[in-house]
């Protein structure tokens, strides 16, 4: 039995004119096929009859149909001479199972396979793929619904696509390097934190014992806000930590899936499967050093060293460090602004490693994006700000320096989202006088006009300063408040062509 129906699969791969495995396999209009050589040698035969006719089911056709040799089937063919004879029938021993022993599962899979790739409607092969409507198609289905469609035959598109899908392979893989770097730099600086933690604990410590007689309670208030911060600080990390391993893990998940769809020989089956595994995951934020955690814990100790000689201030009001004073002190704090190209608004071009903006009322429009300002030449930086914060400015003209909270809205009332006009946003006006702003009530402002601006921002006392920087420091406009959220620096540039903004790299 097993023999039979190791023979009835066999014939399907022969040709019914000279009853030998197909040679260059030809199909013709009616769907059955023959050996080139042997279709041809019967229309010849047949002469110059208007109508030539299929020698199987007599199907006839004018004028005589152009032949083309079917490649799909063909390889099927091949397969079948390759496969050795004692593969071929069944065996004392074999086991039989409905779909025919061991042996022929080849033969089988290559019967399904061919099935798979038959046009219903019209049962010919499908060796074109329709762009527009995006799946094979058969010769015949080009008369018919695609009519006037994109096409190009399945191999050529298999071939686009197996060349994008190792593109895509190349940037998770280069991603992945990427993530993995990061969380070397993020372990690095765990130690680092827990390093100066435990030195500032140590250092605490020793002047506390000084104290001890008067500040004990106080001792006890500094350990705690030091072990806190460290606590907190950790805390993020392992948060980004855990989202960088999720991330590599998908990456490596989807490159074996794509490295699977691949290695498939079957079109339909890969053009089938590429939209959906083609798509790359979001990216996690790459890990920005935070090195405030550490100024803070320095400024612990030395607040607590300065604490011997105002022992009674310390003790009756509330544990503050001393504002600087001079630029030297500032730059101290100063922190490298990067801007958030999602947020860029209209007309804004970033360049500088993301530092400068320029407005160009001819720079094409940005893609959409949630955290893209719509209506405002506006941008954000990528990193929020906490602690103690400085940094500077240069302008070519006018502008906006703002600061401003990641929660502000991004289109609508102007009064909701442009920097100055709601809660959410501080910002000062500098035109040939400076205006102050917030909640869109404006404060004017004298003092020395200058192209650079310090801001200085210390999140934990509400403190937010904005200076005009030349030669000398002066203050322009100091704010005291509670902030709720991270601040962001940011920037408005105005509407006149090659008007530039700059976050200033400080030494």
């Amino acid at each position: 039995m097993a023999q039979q129906r190791n023979q009835a699969d066999e014939m399907k791969f022969c040709c019914s004119i000279c009853l030998d495995l197909l040679k260059d396999p030809v199909t013709i209009p009616c769907g059955h096929n023959y050996c080139m050589s042997c279709i041809k040698a019967h229309w010849d035969k047949e002469g110059q009859k208007k109508c030539h006719s299929c020698p199987q089911c007599r199907q006839t056709f004018n004028p005589r149909p152009a032949l083309v040799k079917n490649t799909m089937l063909a390889e099927l063919v091949d397969e079948k001479k390759n496969v050795p004879a004692d593969h071929c029938y069944a065996r004392p021993g074999d086991v039989v199972y409905d779909f025919g022993t061991g042996r022929n599962v080849k033969v089988v899979e290559a019967s399904v396979k061919l099935q798979d790739n038959i046009c219903s409607l019209h049962n010919k092969l499908k060796e074109i793929y329709c762009r527009t409507d995006q799946q094979c198609i058969c010769i015949l289905c080009l008369l018919d619904d695609h009519k006037g469609h994109d096409k190009v035959s399945a191999v050529a598109e298999r071939t686009e696509k197996q060349k994008k899908l190792g593109e895509s392979r190349q940037r998770i893989q280069q991603r992945v390097q990427d993530r993995e770097k990061d969380l070397k730099k993020l372990q690095e600086e765990t130690e680092t934190i827990n390093h100066s933690a435990d030195k500032a604990v140590e250092d605490s410590e020793k002047i506390f014992t000084e104290l001890i007689c008067l500040i004990e309670k106080r001792r006890s208030d500094g350990k705690q806000q030091i072990r806190s911060q460290q606590e907190t600080d950790v805390s993020q990390i392992k948060d980004l930590q855990e989202k960088l391993n999720q991330e590599i893990t998908e990456l490596k998940r989807k490159d074996a899936e794509l490295e699977h769809l691949s290695r498939t020989e079957d079109h339909t089956h890969f053009l089938h499967g590429y939209p959906s595994l083609s798509e790359l995951p979001e990216s996690t934020d790459s890990p920005r050093p935070n090195i405030y955690c550490l100024q803070y814990f320095e400024d612990v100790v030395a607040a607590l060293t300065a604490a011997r000689d105002k022992m009674h201030a310390i003790l009756t009001g509330t544990w503050s460090l001393a504002e600087p004073t001079t630029r030297a002190e500032f730059l101290r704090y100063s922190r490298e602004i990067t801007l958030d190209p999602n947020t860029a608004g209209r007309c804004l071009v970033l360049s500088e490693g993301n530092r400068k903006v320029t407005f160009d009322g001819k720079n094409k429009p940005y893609p959409k994006h949630p955290e893209r300002f719509s209506q405002q030449p506006q941008v954000l930086s990528k990193d929020g700000l906490t602690g103690r914060c400085y940094w500077e400015v240069t302008m070519s003209k006018d502008a906006r320096v703002a600061v401003a909270y990641k929660s502000i809205s991004r289109s609508g009332d102007i009064k909701a989202h442009a920097f100055g006009f709601n809660k959410k946003s501080w910002a000062l006006y500098c035109f040939d006088v400076y205006t102050f702003m917030h909640d869109n009530h404006s404060v004017s402002i004298s003092g020395p006009v200058s192209s650079r601006i310090g801001v200085y921002l210390d999140h934990r006392a509400g403190i937010l300063s904005f200076y005009s920087v030349s030669k000398t420091m002066t203050l322009l406009h100091r704010v005291q408040t509670t902030f709720t959220e991270p601040l962001h620096a940011g920037v408005y540039v105005y509407g006149s062509d090659g008007d530039t903004a700059e976050f200033c790299k400080l030494e």
